[in-house]
């Protein structure tokens, strides 16, 4: 009832260097132990279907000592698989798994190219996938970026059509205004004025 795959695994403990566990969790010759996974197949009836979730993820480690990584943030619906490009402890990678006791909190893990279908196995293959998504995805912050540019342009259109607006009553009003260049010009417009006031 459960069908599992990563392309990479890798463990580091404290500050040393990082282990690649890949070649001996997914050798060919022996069936992956996935006893240390914690499932769950839960109904929702918002949803109207079941979705099953990965509660927990334990690394055993000298013998008797357990790391136990907390998995609420893998789940997907029962009839499909869950795949993401890294489930991992690290913040550069979403954190998915968080660590559920003081021995994990000296443990990083990331399983890379990870996918996971559980108890509505068909036909030994895996059902079309639902994709693990962070909010900010390169894709999503380049549709933001691109929308606050958008906005910030078409504020400033407006801007410019109501200022242009007053730009033409302006230049309505100074077209019946005179402005001499000259105090000459100023006595001859004022003599002019006058006589056209006494013709009236």
């Amino acid at each position: 009832c459960l069908l599992f795959q990563a392309r990479k695994l890798s463990l580091r403990y404290d500050k040393q260097k990082h282990l690649d566990l890949t070649e001996r969790a997914f050798s060919p010759q022996k069936p992956v132990d996935t006893s240390q996974l914690q499932l769950s197949n839960t109904f929702y009836e918002s949803s109207g279907q079941w979705w099953f979730s990965v509660d927990s993820v334990s690394l055993l480690y000298n013998i008797s000592e357990e790391a136990a990584f907390n998995a609420s943030e893998v789940y997907a619906p029962a009839s499909s698989s869950y795949r993401c490009i890294h489930v991992s402890s690290l913040e550069r990678y979403s954190a998915l798994l968080l660590p559920g006791t003081d021995q994990a909190r000296r443990w990083s893990i990331t399983f890379t190219d990870f996918q996971i279908q559980a108890f509505t196995v068909t036909s030994g293959k895996f059902s079309p996938a639902s994709d693990c998504t962070t909010f900010l995805t390169p894709a999503i912050l380049m549709g933001l970026v691109t929308s606050l540019i958008l906005l910030l342009v078409l504020a400033y259109a407006l801007h410019m059509l109501i200022h242009l607006k007053h730009i033409e009553h302006d230049e309505e009003l100074k077209a019946d205004v005179y402005f001499p260049k000259s105090p000459e010009h100023l006595e001859q417009y004022c003599v002019e004025n006058l006589t056209e006031k006494n013709v009236m």
